[in-house]
């Protein structure tokens, strides 16, 4: 568990602090110049890793620099240091991109997966990476922060526990829809049966990686040696991989 242990004091505003308030200009002049000095950081993750901060991403509105920036703007460096790093990807864990610019332009590249992070200088990808995995950690509820303020004795989670409900709820309604799918009568024949059989809304097309993650997630439910294991519906998502596969290609 992650305890952060910050003092948090208020006073009340007089003529000095209404008179020596930033001017609307200055405070323009300021973001700009923080603008300035933010940088792009290429962060070399594993894909799963990659996926799931997208996920949680996207669930909250935010783009992953939102996640990470939340996390060393409450916790110290020498926190954020300790937490486990979530690592680079393994040799065979690669994404295929398409040049867009330079002599190779139109052809495919294999690299390592990846997030491109956009934040202020001075930062080191592994903290980064350090940073987002604790983000997946807290929406997880592996990890919370308190604050505690002098003299008080109670600890004040900052709606933590209402957060870890939340994403546990999300959870058990994501495991629920998926054992209600019912499989289709007539079998995959389109590749918008294969994507509604995994789970995606009409209309939505993902990439190959992103269905290889649903597939595995429904597949670890569906598969007949678990606890809610179906042999029809394990079948219907074998299938539609297959139709997804040939009309990807």
């Amino acid at each position: 568990m992650l305890n952060s242990n910050t003092a948090i004091h208020e006073e009340p505003a007089n003529q000095d602090d209404v008179e020596n308030a930033p001017s609307e200009k200055s405070v323009s002049s300021k973001r700009k110049s923080n603008a300035a000095n933010k940088r792009s950081y290429t962060v070399t993750c594993p894909s799963a890793f990659r996926d799931a901060v997208g996920d949680l991403a996207a669930r909250r509105g935010v783009n992953a620099a939102d996640l990470a920036r939340s996390v060393t703007l409450l916790l110290p460096e020498a926190t954020i240091a300790e937490f486990s790093d979530p690592g680079e990807p393994s040799r065979d864990d690669r994404e295929t991109v398409v040049l867009k610019s330079g002599p190779s332009a139109g052809r495919p590249w294999r690299r390592k997966p990846r997030l491109q992070v956009r934040m202020a200088g001075g930062y080191d990808p592994v903290m980064i990476r350090r940073a987002l995995g604790i983000a997946l950690s807290m929406a997880d509820g592996d990890a919370s922060v308190s604050l505690e303020a002098p003299g008080v004795t109670s600890t004040v989670v900052a709606n933590t526990e209402l957060l870890i409900m939340e994403e546990r709820l999300s959870r058990y309604r994501t495991v629920i829809s998926a054992l209600s799918f019912t499989p289709l009568p007539s079998g995959i024949n389109s590749r918008d049966d294969a994507l509604h059989v995994l789970g995606f809304a009409p209309g939505r097309y993902p990439g190959m990686d992103m269905v290889k993650v649903r597939y595995r997630e429904l597949a670890s439910i569906h598969h007949p040696d678990g606890d809610h294991g179906n042999h029809t519906r394990m079948s219907q998502l074998n299938e539609a991989m297959e139709v997804l596969r040939r009309s990807l290609i």
